[in-house]
């Protein structure tokens, strides 16, 4: 597989981020350089490269777009910046610029390290912000007794037991308002969170701060 730099990355990923907003569209070069903060020669510059890479169709006078290899490795990248956001965010707590260090973190993050991340989220669909989360070569797995995962992870008939609360103090309230705590057994059954036979109701970013492990599956 062919490597790419990190500037390189953030050229095609700025390039899909536009793209998705408005699909097939001609992205400019003077609308490039004005997203990422660049000189109108140095992005062209970087057009003519990834156009030798075949990354971007490169269009006289006019701009460029991705080609199908260009759009599935600057969705990967999108992707890996997603779930990073969620897991700094909704998982971790953190509560300085997440954008920036996702966007940083994104670039180190090789295939098995997204998979494993992806499946430890329970497969986001979105951000906790509305953004979508491209799911281009998505390999989901089932996962099995042992897993580490979100509360809002766990499938149909699993049972589990918690092991982290990363919430902060009003959060925490409403979680042991529910009655849970680390070491109490939750079950999923019929689509409902359940502890100690009571139905719970949890918003999903609450899921998201209480980490299970998987006892036994509903397989």
């Amino acid at each position: 597989m062919l490597e790419f730099s990190d500037v390189e990355e953030m050229y095609l990923k700025t390039i899909f981020e536009v793209h998705s907003e408005s699909p097939g569209a001609i992205v400019k070069t003077t609308q490039l350089a004005n997203l990422m903060g660049l000189s109108a020669a140095s992005v062209t510059e970087m057009i003519q490269r990834l156009s030798n890479r075949g990354m971007i169709t490169h269009i006289p006078y006019r701009g460029c777009r991705l080609t199908t290899e260009g759009f599935q490795l600057a969705a990967k990248i999108k992707r890996r910046e997603g779930l990073l956001e969620i897991l700094l965010a909704d998982v971790l707590g953190f509560k300085g610029d997440v954008k920036a260090v996702a966007c940083r973190m994104e670039h180190s993050i090789d295939a098995d390290l997204e998979a494993t991340i992806d499946r430890f989220l329970g497969y986001p669909e979105m951000t906790s912000t509305g953004s979508r989360i491209p799911s281009i070569e998505r390999n989901f797995e089932t996962s099995g007794a042992g897993t580490l995962l979100p509360l809002s992870g766990l499938s149909e008939g699993d049972s589990s037991t918690i092991e982290i609360i990363s919430a902060n103090s009003l959060e925490t309230v409403t979680i042991e308002g529910s009655g849970l705590g680390i070491g109490s057994i939750v079950k999923i059954k019929n689509g409902k969170v359940l502890c100690n036979g009571v139905e719970l109701e949890l918003s999903d970013s609450i899921s998201m701060k209480i980490l299970v492990r998987i006892v036994t599956t509903g397989d």
